[in-house]
């Protein structure tokens, strides 16, 4: 007689076995795992020819188990282990695992979140190393490349493999040098005004930000820049302006005087996005949370 197909052995299957081994009952079986005597009658008869054994006899008003069918049941119970722990996390010891983890982000959540975390974390006796990239407008392939596993902007990629979530909302300021000028106070005068602006290295700006307004009618900036921290430079002595988010004061900008916008603008939200294959990742789960945590405390 021709074996069916081992592959035929799922785990239903086995649970089904063991439940009769330990049960020595069909009836007692299919009422322990709520299904009907012929359903455990059919599995029972799959067994059998898959493994060429009758594996039980019946004897008197219950089924003795064939030495075959006693030599499976530590097997059978390890393969449904290793099936139920495929479901389940891994271990996760902050204090005994080492995480080393590229973060993509620009000047200000580098500067406001992570420097707090990594004191937290150090204190905690959490081994954890940081690296840092630019951002910039980020691209999912870097997230889908394993060039970083986490980054966190105001302009997330999209893509149904990547997840996004906010942590942070702030309006944009005008920061300026109080004792060169006055902060721009209605929109044409803000147009008119120099700016200085930072452009990304694939050539979009930071103004991208900058939503519900007519971009094209303001000036182009005088002064161009890699990154928020050389902005201070050029803002300090000078009549220039720089648009920023508000929380740029706790950060690269925390030498220059602000004021609010003289115009309607959305504010500005921070997400924290990652790559599917990390969403279940207990580590990774545990440093969202703590990046949260630390962006809700700069929120308030």
């Amino acid at each position: 007689m021709n074996k069916t197909d081992f592959t035929d052995l799922d785990g239903k299957v086995l649970r089904t076995f063991l439940t009769i081994l330990e049960e020595s009952s069909v009836s007692k079986a299919a009422d322990r795992l709520g299904v009907t005597q012929s359903a455990i009658s059919h599995t029972l008869g799959k067994l059998r020819q898959v493994l060429g054994d009758p594996l039980f006899v019946r004897s008197g008003q219950g089924l003795t188990p064939t030495e075959r069918a006693l030599s499976l049941k530590e097997p059978v119970q390890r393969v449904l282990d290793g099936m139920r722990a495929l479901t389940e996390e891994r271990p996760f010891d902050p204090q005994s695992e080492e995480m080393d983890i590229q973060i993509a982000t620009n000047d200000m959540p580098r500067e406001l979140i992570f420097p707090q975390l990594l004191r937290a974390t150090r204190a905690e006796g959490v081994r954890l190393r940081l690296g840092f990239i630019p951002s910039g407008v980020p691209d999912p392939a870097l997230l889908r490349g394993d060039r970083c596993q986490l980054m966190l902007t105001p302009l997330p990629p999209d893509g149904p493999d990547i997840f996004q979530k906010r942590v942070l909302s702030s309006p944009l300021m005008i920061f300026y040098d109080k004792d060169q000028r006055t902060p721009p106070g209605d929109w044409p005068s803000y147009c008119a005004t120099e700016h200085v602006e930072v452009r990304f290295a694939d050539g979009r700006s930071s103004r991208a930000v900058m939503r519900g307004v007519d971009q094209t009618r303001i000036r182009p900036p005088t002064v161009t820049l890699p990154h928020f921290n050389a902005i201070p430079s050029f803002v300090k002595g000078t009549g220039l302006i720089s648009t920023d988010t508000a929380l740029m004061r706790l950060g690269p900008l925390a030498g220059l005087d602000c004021a609010p916008l003289p115009f309607a603008c959305e504010p500005v939200s921070i997400y924290m996005v990652w790559h599917q294959r990390s969403a279940n990742d207990p580590a990774h789960r545990w440093l969202r949370d703590r990046i949260e945590a630390i962006a809700a405390t700069l929120q308030g």
